[in-house]
């Protein structure tokens, strides 16, 4: 279990929640000088501690002779973690790519510490709201689960209260991450439908555009978005969705 040594715990603490998607457990243990002596937060199914440092006890943070390891996190979009790091204040050591071992990225967040953002083992690397690749299904399988809302703010506190869900930051705007649960899913606000649209992934995009058309849909002309081609759907019935080729 890492125990983090930090100049600032409490600054340290707010940027892990608000990039890694971390929660926080129970009340720091508050010192005589206020500064942190414990804390705990959790990463998914894992517990990091830390503190301010305290050079009487050689809890010493990195820059002033502190190891500075590198930590693995594994999420479900890499790109979004990364460039949120990055807008919050950490520096981006290595742009997330493909190494042939997994799609992951290397920053260094403003408190010293090295994090290896890697996609979570048999998850996707991201979509449409709130990431940029999903996970490669076969064809007429769902390739990615959007959660339309009017209000994003009230559906996370709601659905992180209830459920213990997770919402990294995604690309587009009021579009995050839904991290924990299941399929690869992402949360969009300022939409003027609730409910959960689904992208359906096809072999070839521009039949199965002719077919839904057939049966009495609509379908309208694709889209080259950054995880491939998809098309915005309508069917016989009026319910939403997306395909996505192959």
């Amino acid at each position: 279990m890492p125990y983090l040594a930090v100049r600032d715990a409490r600054a340290a603490i707010d940027y892990y929640v608000e990039v890694f998607g971390a929660a926080r457990r129970g009340d720091a243990i508050v010192m005589d000088d206020g500064s942190v002596g414990h804390a705990e937060i959790a990463i998914g199914d894992s517990v990091l501690m830390l503190a301010d440092e305290s050079v009487e006890y050689w809890h010493i943070a990195p820059g002033r002779g502190g190891v500075n390891p590198m930590h693995r996190i594994e999420v479900s979009d890499v790109d979004s973690v990364v460039q949120r790091a990055a807008e919050l204040g950490g520096t981006v050591l290595r742009a997330a790519d493909d190494t042939g071992n997994g799609y992951s990225g290397t920053v260094l967040d403003p408190f010293g510490y090295r994090w290896m953002v890697a996609t979570r083992s048999g998850a996707a690397a991201g979509a449409t709201a709130g990431a940029t690749r999903p996970e490669q299904p076969r064809h007429g399988e769902v390739g990615y689960c959007t959660l339309t809302v009017p209000d994003d703010e009230a559906a996370k506190r709601f659905y992180g209260g209830v459920l213990g869900w997770r919402f990294p930051a995604g690309r587009v705007e009021r579009g995050w991450g839904i991290e924990g649960a299941g399929p690869p899913a992402g949360l969009w606000g300022g939409q003027a439908r609730a409910g959960w649209k689904l992208m359906y992934a096809v072999d070839d995009l521009r039949s199965a555009m002719a077919r839904v058309r057939e049966q009495g849909g609509t379908a309208q002309e694709p889209e080259r978005q950054s995880f491939g081609l998809s098309s915005e759907c309508v069917d016989n019935q009026g319910i939403e969705f997306w395909l996505w080729e192959l």
